[in-house]
């Protein structure tokens, strides 16, 4: 097993945007950029490219989420063309998430968004035999800052029982982004060497494969004791010189024209029915807007919904015009709908952008 997780790192549901909206529904934000796809993508071909890997591997939900995984996807796809000596590949998360438990050997960089990435870098990590083994590196373009991929571990400090790979791990990729690749390949080697000769730490002890079992501060010295060995099964690491470069052209203009809008309700009137709701919004909207569509928890309930369908408290409906429209006559829509006595508690612009829907479609639109 051999594998380089790369994951977005500031973006996706880790903006920690939320919000309590009704008395029975929250939402989180999920918010994804191409300035920030684009950059994790390169960096993850670039990468492949400086360490003489041999694929790419890019894992999203964009069956799903087909704007914010589908940005990601597209990007991917983008960079990819650039590099034609990389094997490039995708996979829906779910399944590439079980194959990576299951056949990790036919995974080599895997470039994900920020939570796809926490999760897999965790699977990965324990398949290996520890959380503890892997380290991390959060690199930007102009600081970087190593650490174990598990964090801190305050429930076991002091106690002589922390397995020290993942920082020690982490130490060596700080090298080499430094400059400084043959110091860290002598710690990697005489690391592995250790791992190698069943030197273990309780976490990743196991009786009947372990030659022994120590402690940090006796782990530290059999790693001490090995620089300048080469693990004889494991292959010996070679890192280039120098951190992986890589630049971001700036984002092409688009034509960017309003044509509708999503309004979300807070409603429970009249045993939540529908067709009762559709009506005082009609009612109250009048011509100002067409109402195309209520979704209750993203499920189409009217036009022809399903009387069986689970509805809460909290509704989408969505006006949309024929053609462009101004930005007052989203304000004239809400104001009728406040003086209707209906709440509002968020509103979603409905955008074109150089003529393609900025927005995910409801069914039967």
């Amino acid at each position: 097993m051999n594998l380089v997780i790369i994951r977005e790192n500031e973006e996706d549901l880790y903006a920690g945007i939320e919000h309590r909206q009704t008395r029975e529904v929250v939402q989180v934000l999920k918010l994804v950029t191409r300035p920030g796809c684009e950059r994790i993508v390169r960096y993850a071909f670039a990468y492949a490219r400086a360490y003489g890997r041999r694929k790419v591997t890019c894992m999203t939900k964009d069956n799903i989420m087909k704007l914010t995984d589908g940005l990601f996807h597209r990007v991917f796809d983008e960079v990819a063309s650039e590099y034609p000596d990389i094997e490039a590949e995708h996979q829906i998360i779910d399944i590439g998430a079980a194959r990576m438990a299951a056949q990790p050997e036919r995974l080599d960089v895997v470039v994900t968004l920020n939570l796809y990435g926490d999760i897999l870098s965790d699977i990965a990590a324990q398949i290996a035999g520890s959380v503890g083994l892997a380290g991390s590196a959060n690199i930007g373009p102009e600081f970087a800052m190593f650490e174990a991929v598990h964090g801190s571990a305050p429930d076991i400090a002091g106690r002589d029982v922390a397995n020290p790979s993942g920082l020690l791990v982490a130490a060596t990729q700080m090298l080499v982004h430094v400059g400084c690749a043959q110091v860290a390949e002598l710690v990697k080697n005489a690391w592995l060497r250790t791992l190698e000769d069943g030197i273990h730490t309780p976490d990743v002890y196991r009786h009947g494969l372990s030659r022994a079992q120590v402690g940090t501060q006796a782990f530290a010295r059999a790693v001490i004791e090995r620089l300048g060995e080469r693990p004889r099964q494991l292959e010996p690491v070679r890192y280039a010189a120098g951190g992986v470069q890589i630049s971001v052209p700036p984002t092409a203009s688009s034509l960017k024209e309003l044509v509708g809008v999503d309004v979300f309700l807070d409603w429970s009137d009249a045993g939540r029915a529908p067709d009762v709701l559709a009506e005082r919004i009609r009612a109250a909207v009048g011509d100002a807007l067409p109402l195309a569509m209520i979704t209750n928890r993203g499920v189409k309930v009217w036009p022809d919904g399903l009387p069986e369908t689970f509805k809460t408290d909290h509704w989408r409906c969505r006006f949309v015009a024929p053609g462009p429209i101004a930005f007052s006559r989203v304000l004239e829509i809400l104001g009728r709908l406040d003086a209707a006595g209906l709440e509002v508690v968020k509103t979603e612009q409905l955008y074109l952008f150089d003529g393609e829907r900025g927005y995910s479609l409801g069914q039967g639109e």
